[in-house]
């Protein structure tokens, strides 16, 4: 499995409204093939800054099928109007589990 890593500011005074957007989001993401696990992580030490952390068992689900469904056209219209900047978005894969 890899990881989507999606880093994503927004304007700090629209934080839970941005929040309940991903949480009406999140359904067209656990219909999506290949999509394993979905989260939102909120930085405790930097206002209006996020991690959204995706498991998928390929790049390929993410890159290729995902972003050509509908599911990600409606991902991006919720939350779309919150990005401040072009979301950061990369991928990632254990490579040592410590515990």
């Amino acid at each position: 499995m890899i990881k989507e890593i999606a880093r994503i500011d927004i304007d700090p005074a629209k934080a839970a409204a941005f929040e309940a957007a991903v949480a009406q989001a999140q359904p067209h993401f656990r219909a999506a093939p290949g999509c394993r696990s979905f989260a939102l992580e909120r930085a405790v030490d930097r206002s209006g800054h996020y991690l959204l952390v995706v498991g998928w068992d390929s790049i390929d689900a993410h890159m290729v099928d995902f972003r050509a469904s509908d599911g990600f056209q409606a991902w991006r219209a919720l939350v779309g109007p919150f990005f401040t900047a072009t979301p950061d978005v990369f991928h990632i894969e254990t490579a040592i589990d410590g515990f």
